[in-house]
């Protein structure tokens, strides 16, 4: 039971990392991209598909499985894992991101990554949270001592959030590795207010571990760094949580997490990477953009999850190693040639960039799900190379090649 983290190569000079996580339903090679699956459903994809990819994990949003079926369903289902048909690793976030998306960042458009000049425009969608924006309505966060209430975004209904709430909710959902409930802050916030908020999630951290450590489940509990921008708060999270022990028991891992200022985001992971201890795995919750994953890796971090592959897929964005394009335009027409001519996803080697155009203008449902499995393949694909490239000692040349062609 639990996890077993091995690292098998280090990036020189830096704090990246080869390894491999093995869990109970199977090994993750790190550093790996992980998928998705908000509901106990990759949007617009099944199960086999994700595997097709070459995705070795996928993590479920606690929130909203708490809210539909609900936790005891999934429970009675055998796990989350086995509810959804998924036979590989898996992992559930704690909630606390919707103590920001729900909150703090409802209405005013933040997301994980943020842009100091121009604050209220949305950049990254939210970790674990993989919604379509007809599905959002008015919703409503309260924050106390012990913990949060929520307004569910279905039908309005108050829940209210504990430490121990979370722990049980994922107990229940059964996944293999778990999150610590925590607050996520806006990078907006005034330090007084950020230095409150990191308080209450060490706190709540504690209460997580000891309900967890009781509780034995033998799942793997991780730790989130949070503190913001701030550099002494984000050290003094680090330090805090490596440290925190029940019963002579510690966290299996950790997230990093809070809403990024697009601009230092690597700079906060490097600070709290070298702080955590190394035998232990690093999650940076909620990052996906292809240049954010190399600055992750380089700074030491072995897992990310992101909503993006699939959401941006559903709009009709495309990646590709010259950047995004976006299939709809009229230039893709009449072009009879893959997405990519040297892709082995489903969607190149089956389909044109013609037909798929063509089914997202006669808004037909196969065109999200080609779009999706190509952008998940995509990242897979990419982080997979990086993490060959660490085994050979060019990951630098590995990356400057790709940046000398993808436009973002």
């Amino acid at each position: 039971m639990g996890i077993q983290f091995t690292i098998l190569k280090k990036l020189e000079g830096k704090m990246g990392r080869v390894g491999t996580i093995e869990t109970p339903n199977g090994v993750i090679n790190t550093p790996a991209f992980v998928t998705v699956g908000t509901k106990a459903t990759v949007k617009a994809l099944t199960p086999e598909m994700v595997a097709s990819v070459g995705a070795e994990v996928v993590l479920a949003n606690t929130y909203h499985l708490f809210l539909q079926p609900g936790d005891e369903i999934v429970k009675a289902a055998g796990g989350f894992g086995k509810f959804m048909n998924w036979h590989g690793p898996t992992m559930t976030d704690s909630g606390g991101f919707q103590v920001f998306s729900l909150g703090a960042a409802y209405g005013n458009n933040l997301g994980k990554i943020s842009n100091t000049k121009k604050s209220k425009e949305l950049l990254l969608p939210e970790a674990g949270n993989d919604q379509d924006e007809e599905e959002k309505k008015p919703r409503l966060v309260e924050i106390d001592h012990d913990g949060v209430m929520f307004r569910s975004h279905l039908n309005g209904d108050a829940h209210y959030f504990t430490p121990e709430k979370s722990m049980q909710i994922q107990h229940n959902l059964g996944a293999d590795m778990i999150f610590a409930f925590d607050e996520c802050t806006s990078p907006e916030e005034s330090i007084h207010y950020q230095a409150k908020a990191l308080d209450r999630t060490h706190r709540w951290a504690k209460k997580s571990l000891e309900y967890h450590v009781k509780a034995n489940t033998g799942q793997a509990l991780f730790g989130i760094v949070q503190g913001g921008r701030e550099e002494s708060l984000r050290k003094e999270s680090a330090r805090v949580l490596a440290d925190m022990e029940v019963d002579g028991k510690k966290f299996d891992g950790f997230g990093i997490g809070g809403s990024f200022a697009k601009e230092d985001m690597n700079t906060v992971v490097e600070w709290v990477n070298g702080i955590l201890p190394e035998e232990k795995p690093r999650h940076l919750l909620g990052i996906g953009e292809p240049l954010d994953l190399f600055g992750a890796v380089e700074n030491g971090c072995d897992l990310f999850d992101c909503v993006t592959p699939t959401r941006l897929g559903r709009n009709g964005t495309i990646y590709t190693k010259a950047g995004k394009i976006h299939i709809s335009n009229a230039e893709y027409t009449t072009d009879f040639t893959p997405i990519e001519d040297d892709c082995a996803c489903y969607a190149c080697k089956n389909y044109t960039k013609a037909y798929i155009a063509h089914l997202f203008k006669a808004k037909e449902m196969l065109a999200g799900t080609l779009a999706s499995v190509h952008n998940l393949h995509f990242l897979v694909k990419l982080v997979k190379g990086m993490r060959q490239a660490i085994i050979d000692g060019d990951f630098e040349e590995y990356k400057t090649n790709f940046l000398k062609e993808y436009k973002t």
